[in-house]
């Protein structure tokens, strides 16, 4: 069994992948799909695969399930509505589906990384987008082109959680995102006065609460990463006065 995905990016790659997988059940195998939810069989769900591989089969039989569920007995309404509708009606169920288990998947992330997972979700169009013919399937990128374009400086202070002051690129128009740009608009480097700015590395002291460039105190991201309380220059002499 393959591990369980546990990054941001391993838990989106597994919702491109469980994604890519139910469109083509909607649009390129669409045929092949509408025959096999047939309405005289038991309830059957639909399931998309990290593989890119879909399947119409009865509900996982554990309790509770390894996942998150689909939506139950998609097969009964199949004669008794319009082709098209019923397709739709199925994408938002399959949406819907797929966000569950992406944080499910995501249950450990602390709020900074579950913000950038959605906004990496949210970039792409929807299943009921694409079936519905809103967005076409062409617009859908890669898992590694969508991967890239999020990115954020954080650094984890002493209680585990992510510090961060700077917003996830991939979602620039987010109004969440807007208001975060507001919130640090005024704040400005303790070392060299200048200010703020969301393409640069920022730290902040655990002990006075300032934010720095890193450049400033030399502090790189990935240094950061592994800093569980960090203390500016200014805050350092202080303890070291006798």
């Amino acid at each position: 069994m393959a591990a369980t995905p546990r990054t941001v990016e391993e838990i989106f790659k597994d919702f491109t992948g469980r994604r890519t997988a139910i469109l083509r059940a909607l649009t390129y195998d669409v045929d092949e799909f509408y025959g096999i939810c047939d309405p005289e069989k038991e309830n059957l769900c639909l399931y998309g695969h990290p593989n890119e591989s879909w399947e119409v089969t009865l509900p996982a039989e554990e309790v509770p399930p390894e996942l998150p569920e689909p939506a139950l007995g998609i097969n009964f309404a199949r004669d008794g509505m319009n082709r098209k509708d019923w397709l739709s009606l199925v994408a938002v169920h399959s949406d819907c589906w797929l966000l569950s288990v992406a944080f499910y998947l995501g249950a450990r992330l602390n709020a900074y990384e579950r913000k950038r997972l959605f906004g990496m979700i949210n970039d792409i169009p929807t299943v009921f987008e694409v079936v519905s013919e809103r967005k076409s399937v062409k617009d859908k990128p890669s898992a590694a082109e969508s991967g890239s374009k999020a990115k954020g400086n954080a650094k984890r202070s002493s209680d585990g959680q992510v510090k961060s002051i700077q917003k996830a690129a991939a979602v620039a128009a987010d109004d969440s995102y807007e208001d975060e740009d507001e919130e640090h608009g005024d704040t400005q480097c303790g070392s060299c006065g200048g200010n703020y700015n969301a393409d640069e590395f920022w730290i902040g002291c655990d002990i006075c609460e300032r934010w720095y460039h890193g450049k400033c105190v030399k502090i790189t991201p990935a240094k950061a990463e592994s800093i569980k309380q960090y203390k500016c220059p200014s805050c350092t002499m202080k303890r070291s006065r006798p």
